[in-house]
C-alpha cells in the first residue's frame, strides 16, 4: 500500500533526516513513535488507503490512536482519524506534520476500523463511506459535559416514554428471582434455553429466531432477556432495530430490564446532540448495551460479546448512501471478526436469514408447533372455497363479507386493526369510462385525491386539474384506482357510526392505542400497538400488494401480514385475522403461520434460478460510454456471469453481476480496482451497488 503524501506544492520532511534531531523548518518530532498513521475523510475511490504524517513533539501527547485530527492534503485541510503511531516509515517517503489534533475523544477503535474496512471491501465502497455512517458528527459542547449530567438527556429525549415497559419484561439479568434460572420467554423455543446458558458463561452461539405472537413482554422481552444473559459474562450487547417505532418499545424495555445507566439509545431521529451523547457514554465505557438503528451496528461497545438485529429484511436497514450497505451484513460481519455471539430476530423469516439457518452458520431457534398453535390467532382467508361460496361477490369486494362480520363482532369486546396497502386518500385515479390512468396535463404524471371532495392533483409536480379530460376518450369523471388510509377510515366511520375510527401512517404515527373497541387503519410498518392485543386483524389490499412485479413482493408481504397478525390476540382469547386477497404461497404461509417454510421455498427456487440470496449480485450504472468501458475493464473469473447492458432512462446503462458467495471477495476486489483507476483518470462516475436491495 502507498502511504505516501507528495503533493504538489505541498513543503516535505524527513527524507533523509534523522527523526531524533531537529528538522527543518523549526520542526521537532516526537520523542517515540513519530510517525502517525491516518485515515482521511475522502470518498474519492483512488485515494482510499492510509496515509503516513509526522507528528510533532507538541502533538505527542494527544495524538492517540482513535481520535479525530486534521492534516494538509492536496492544498486543503482534510479532517481524518488517527488509526496507529509507529515508530518508522517506509523509506523515502516525504511526510508533513500532522495539522492538529480536533478532539482528545477516542471515537475510532481498532475494531470499529476493522469492521468498517472488511464493510467497505463487501460492498465495493471506501472505508471514508463507512465509517461516516459509524461515527456520528462531533459536538463539542457534549464532550465537556460530566459523566453524571451526560447520562440523563440521552434516555429523557422524549421517545423513550411513548411505550410504557412491556408486560411480563425480565426484570434483572436473564434469570428469574427466586430459582436462578433463565425466565420463560426464550426457554418456550427449542435450543433457547442453551443458547441463554451459553451466553451467560461466555460463550458466542448464534441464532436465527421467528418469534412466537402473544409471549409476555413480545420480542422486545426476548431481546432484554438475551441482553440480560450477555451481561451477566461480563461482556456488552448491541441491538439494531428499524425504526424509531420499535427503537422506542425496545429501548423502553432494555432500560426497565438492566437500568437506565447500562442502556444508551443510538438513533439520528432524536437529534444530533442526543446521539453524540448517547456515542460518548458508549465509547466511554459508561453504557454496556447499545440500541438503535442501522448505524448503531458500528457502536464502539466495550467487550462486545453479543449482537441483535430485529426485523433483518426490513428496506429501513438498508442505507441509502453509498456504499449502501445493509445492517444484517455488518453484524455479520461484526461476528465473523469479534467471535461475538449474534441473534437475528424477526415475526417472520427472510430468505438470507433462512440461508443462514440452511447452511448451519447459525442454528434455528424453533417455536415448538403446540405453543405456536396456542399463541398465534385464527388465521383466515377470504380466497377459501367456503367464503366463496357464501359471498357471491367476492370478487368484486374490497372488504369481503367474513371481513366486516369478522369486525362486527371484535368491536363488541375490543379494537380492530385494518392493514391498507397506501397512504392518501385515493392516490391513484383512472377514468370512469375507458379505465385508463388519469394522468397530468403537464408533466404525465398521476393525479390523486387527496381528501373527499377536492380538485384531484399532480403528484409529480402538484398542478391541480379541476377540468381534467382522459385524453383516450374525452371522458370528464374520474374513479377510485387505489383506495388509501384516509378513504378506509372515512368508509369505515360510515360503516360503524358508533366507534371511534383511528388513523395510523407514516406521515402521521400512532404508537399504541387503547384496549377500547375501535378501528384502527394502518399502513404496512405503521400499526399501533394495542393494549391486550387487537380483537380482530383485516389485511386488506392483498392482491394489490402482490401484484408487483419484483423478486421479493411474496416475501416482503408475507412479512408485513406477519407482523400486523402478531398484534392480534390468541385464538383462544378470540383473536382473528382475515387477509383479502386470491390464493397464492403467501397467503398458504399465513394461514398455517409457516414463515420459515415459505423462505425455504423461496430460496430452493432462487437457487435454481440463480437469483439472490442463492448468489451475490452488483448493478453498475451510469452514462452509457462510462458505464459500459468499466465493465468491459473488469477480469472476472470463470463463474461470475455479467449481462446487460438495460438502457435506462437519460441514457444510462446499467449492467448486473451475479457471483457465488465464495467468489465474492475476488469480485468485489475487481470493482474496487476499477473504480479507483475511473477515479483517477477522471472518467464520468459509475454506480456501484452491491447486493442492493430491490434491484430484481
Amino acid at each position: 500500500m502507498d502511504r505516501s503524501v507528495d503533493e504538489p506544492g505541498q513543503p516535505t520532511l524527513l527524507q533523509g533526516f534523522d527523526l531524533r534531531g531537529p528538522l527543518p523548518g523549526g520542526i521537532t518530532a516526537a520523542a517515540t513513535l513519530p510517525v502517525a498513521r491516518v485515515l482521511l475523510e475522502t470518498q474519492v475511490p483512488h485515494l482510499d488507503r492510509l496515509y503516513d504524517y509526522l507528528v510533532p513533539a507538541e502533538l505527542d501527547a494527544a495524538a492517540v490512536p482513535g481520535v479525530r485530527i486534521r492534516a494538509r492534503f492536496g492544498g486543503q485541510e482534510l479532517a481524518g482519524y488517527l488509526v496507529d503511531r509507529l515508530a518508522e516509515t517506509e523509506p523515502g517517503v516525504k511526510l508533513q506534520p500532522l495539522g492538529k489534533v480536533v478532539s482528545p475523544e477516542i471515537v475510532l477503535r481498532d475494531d470499529v476500523l476493522t469492521l468498517c474496512q472488511a464493510v467497505a471491501a463487501r460492498y465495493a465502497g471506501t472505508v471514508a463511506d463507512v465509517i461516516r455512517s459509524a461515527i456520528p458528527p462531533r459536538m463539542a459542547r457534549v464532550e465537556t459535559e460530566t459523566v453524571s449530567s451526560a447520562v440523563p438527556p440521552a434516555m429523557s429525549n422524549g421517545h423513550v416514554s411513548d411505550f410504557p415497559p412491556e408486560t411480563g419484561s425480565p426484570a434483572g439479568p436473564n434469570s428469574d428471582s427466586n430459582t436462578g434460572e433463565p425466565s420463560p420467554c426464550l426457554s418456550q423455543y427449542d435450543g433457547g434455553t442453551s443458547f441463554l446458558r451459553n451466553l451467560a458463561t461466555g460463550g458466542s452461539p448464534r441464532a436465527v429466531l421467528t418469534v412466537i405472537p402473544n409471549q409476555p413482554g413480545s420480542w422486545p422481552a426476548l431481546v432484554a432477556e438475551a441482553v440480560a444473559a450477555c451481561l451477566e459474562s461480563g461482556r456488552g450487547a448491541l441491538v439494531v432495530v428499524p425504526d424509531a417505532r420499535d427503537l422506542d418499545r425496545a429501548a423502553a424495555t432494555l432500560v426497565a430490564a438492566l437500568g437506565e445507566a447500562n442502556v444508551a439509545r443510538l438513533s439520528a431521529e432524536d437529534g444530533a446532540t442526543p446521539r453524540y451523547r448517547a456515542f460518548l457514554r458508549i465509547a466511554r465505557g459508561q453504557a454496556r448495551v447499545a440500541v438503535g438503528t442501522r448505524s448503531a451496528a458500528y457502536a464502539p461497545v466495550h467487550d462486545l460479546g453479543l449482537v441483535v438485529l430485529w426485523e433483518d429484511q426490513d428496506s429501513s436497514h438498508a442505507e441509502p448512501r453509498a456504499p449502501y450497505q445493509h445492517a444484517r451484513e455488518v453484524l455479520l460481519l461484526r461476528a465473523q471478526h469479534t467471535g461475538c455471539a449474534l441473534l437475528v430476530a424477526s415475526s417472520s423469516r427472510s430468505a438470507e436469514a433462512q440461508r443462514l439457518v440452511l447452511t448451519g452458520w447459525a442454528p434455528e431457534l424453533a417455536a415448538p408447533r403446540p405453543v405456536l398453535r396456542a399463541q398465534a390467532p385464527r388465521v383466515t382467508a377470504s380466497s377459501d372455497s367456503f367464503e366463496q361460496e357464501r359471498d357471491p361477490v367476492l370478487h368484486a369486494a374490497r372488504l369481503p363479507r367474513i371481513a366486516w362480520s369478522t369486525a362486527s363482532r371484535a368491536l363488541e369486546h375490543g379494537p380492530v386493526l385494518v392493514q391498507v396497502a397506501r397512504t392518501g386518500f385515493l392516490p391513484a385515479v383512472r377514468c370512469e369510462r375507458c379505465r385508463e390512468p388519469a394522468r397530468c396535463t403537464e408533466c404525465a404524471g398521476p393525479l390523486a385525491v387527496e381528501q373527499s371532495g377536492s380538485v384531484p392533483g399532480c403528484r409529480w409536480c402538484g398542478r391541480k386539474a379541476p377540468g381534467w379530460t382522459c385524453q383516450t376518450c374525452g371522458g370528464h369523471r374520474l374513479r377510485a384506482a387505489a383506495i388509501g388510509a384516509d378513504r378506509t377510515a372515512e368508509e369505515l366511520g360510515r360503516a360503524f357510526p358508533k366507534v371511534p375510527v383511528i388513523s395510523a401512517t407514516g406521515e402521521h404515527p400512532r404508537r399504541n392505542v387503547p384496549s377500547s373497541p375501535s378501528l384502527v387503519v394502518a399502513t404496512p410498518g405503521a400499526e399501533p400497538v394495542a393494549e391486550g392485543g387487537y380483537a380482530a386483524v383485516l389485511l386488506l389490499d392483498g392482491d394489490r400488494m402482490l401484484a408487483r412485479d419484483e423478486l421479493r413482493t411474496g416475501e416482503e408481504v408475507l412479512h408485513r401480514w406477519l407482523a400486523a397478525a402478531s398484534l392480534a390476540k390468541p385464538s383462544r382469547e378470540g383473536g382473528i385475522v382475515v387477509v383479502a386477497a386470491a390464493d397464492s404461497d403467501p397467503v398458504k404461509a399465513l394461514v398455517r403461520w409457516d414463515a420459515a417454510g415459505f423462505a425455504e421455498r423461496e430460496l430452493g427456487l432462487r437457487r435454481d434460478l440463480g437469483l439472490p440470496p442463492a448468489v451475490r449480485t452488483a448493478a453498475l450504472s451510469g452514462p452509457a460510454t462510462a458505464a459500459d468501458a468499466f465493465a468491459g475493464a473488469l477480469e472476472l473469473d470463470e463463474g461470475v456471469r455479467l449481462t446487460g447492458p438495460v438502457i435506462e432512462e437519460d441514457g444510462v446503462h446499467r449492467w448486473l453481476l451475479f457471483f457465488p458467495y465464495g467468489q465474492g471477495g475476488a469480485v468485489t476486489a475487481e470493482l474496487r480496482r476499477v473504480k479507483a483507476r475511473s477515479s483517477a483518470n477522471r472518467d464520468p462516475v459509475v454506480n456501484v451497488r452491491v447486493d442492493a436491495q430491490g434491484l430484481l
